[in-house]
């Protein structure tokens, strides 16, 4: 078997392939966490950056500057997916970080607007490339009950990043200026790049489906996961894609999407402004900047119980409650209460926000087999790019109107949006279920 196949973490413990398993799911929630850190260090530094009026920003071009890296991340999403069917997952995932570490190094040394959005879509592009394939990996190397869970858990880490971030650009930004929040943010890949390149195994599956059997039957039985027979069509490149749209597949696929473009709408929109939209409406910059922190925690433990619930009772359930919850949770912060309770309130917003999207991906994920998993997670992410391109737009536009206060209604309207499309998602799998039988 090629060395390449064979990672050094699964020869190390042998019998113990489940610990094996748990590394990687470990390594991928390190690598997303990167991702986490870098995507919200744009939200948490803004206030500062448009106070300063740096690099000649406005509410306006800061909300298109956002909107440019989810572009970004919309590309990545949708390309990662068929890309790692072609080159392999492993040399995508290290691709993708390299791309975003540089880039947010690049937007720290911005002089211009011009280079600090170009720089802000190139790292959307890298950032999004990630999620997928280590939403992929988290499938594959666990077992199908745990399948949630694991996407739950690998995700935590994003929550985890956007909880730092704003802890960083309190640390660092007063005294040194923003430009060192994206720079300090960039320095931890240098360190778990060469760690991660080292341990991280190529997906068995993904060995299958490009001839390498021998490879991935030895890598399978490594790690202790199942291998599953390739198809009788594995020479079309665009099978998997093609996949989400045959027969009647494409109305799921359809609500899939829409579904994915409401709750990204709410991630990056409601994770963007909250800060600036909590200063408007009048609360202290330091209470806006923890907010966010806030949101972020309840994120963290939302990903652990909708995970185990999404488990037991199936990830669209748990997407159609999540989000019904959320339009509640999101149209309170908007209204007027002690910050003490409005706390509790943004805790449980990022409890149910971000676990909804994300079992979204678990949705998808258990809707398709091992070989089309990527494809179809990394095009109902890209897709619902667009609701993270119109989310921070938005709301950068009610800012600039002065309209700040009605923000968040429109949040949660997205929300309803969201469960609705889930629903229908839902009732399009039980029809054509129905029909076969």
């Amino acid at each position: 078997m090629s060395s390449s196949a064979t990672s050094p973490l699964a020869q190390a413990t042998g019998a113990t392939a489940r610990r094996s398993r748990n590394a990687v799911i470990a390594l991928c929630w390190a690598l997303v966490l990167l991702d986490g850190i870098d995507t919200f260090i744009y939200g948490s530094v803004l206030p500062k950056m448009l106070g300063g009026h740096s690099l000649g920003l406005t509410p306006d071009t800061a909300g298109t500057i956002g909107s440019y890296a989810n572009f970004g991340m919309l590309l990545g999403t949708i390309l990662s997916g068929m890309a790692s069917n072609w080159i392999g997952r492993r040399v995508t995932v290290f691709t993708s970080v390299v791309i975003f570490t540089l880039a947010t190094l690049g937007t720290g040394w911005s002089h211009t607007a011009g280079q600090f959005g170009t720089f802000r879509f190139v790292c959307g592009f890298g950032l999004g490339a990630l999620l997928p394939i280590a939403i992929s990996y988290g499938m594959e190397f666990t077992s199908k009950g745990r399948r949630a869970l694991a996407t739950g858990v690998i995700m935590t880490a994003h929550q985890t990043g956007g909880a730092l971030a704003p802890l960083i650009a309190l640390w660092l930004v007063d005294d040194h200026g923003w430009r060192t929040a994206f720079i300090a943010s960039a320095i931890p890949a240098l360190i778990l790049l060469p760690i991660a390149f080292k341990l991280l195994p190529e997906s068995p599956t993904n060995l299958l489906t490009r001839g390498r059997r021998a490879e991935a039957q030895a890598l399978a039985a490594d790690f202790g996961t199942e291998l599953p027979e390739p198809k009788a069509n594995t020479t079309d490149k665009l099978d998997a894609l093609k996949n989400l749209f045959r027969g009647s597949q494409w109305a799921t696929t359809l609500c899939f999407w829409l579904t994915s473009f409401a709750g990204l709408l709410l991630v990056y929109g409601v994770g963007q402004w909250l800060p600036k939209i909590m200063v408007d409406l009048g609360y202290d910059t330091g209470d806006s900047l923890l907010f966010s922190t806030f949101l972020n925690v309840g994120g963290i433990c939302g990903m652990l119980i909708a995970g185990r619930t999404a488990d037991r009772i199936g990830p669209r359930t748990v997407v159609i409650a999540w989000f019904v919850l959320t339009a509640v949770f999101v149209y309170l912060m908007g209204v007027e209460m002690s910050v003490g309770i409005l706390y509790a309130v943004v805790f449980f917003a990022g409890l149910l926000l971000f676990s909804g999207q994300t079992m979204v991906y678990a949705a998808v994920g258990t809707h398709h087999n091992d070989e089309d998993r990527p494809t179809a997670i990394g095009w109902v992410s890209g897709m619902g790019r667009f609701g993270a391109i119109f989310g921070p737009w938005i709301g950068g536009a009610l800012i600039e109107a002065g309209n700040a206060d009605i923000g968040f209604t429109m949040y949660a309207c997205a929300a309803l949006f969201g469960a609705v499309m889930m629903s229908l998602a839902a009732l399009t799998i039980k029809t054509r279920t129905t029909a076969r039988t």
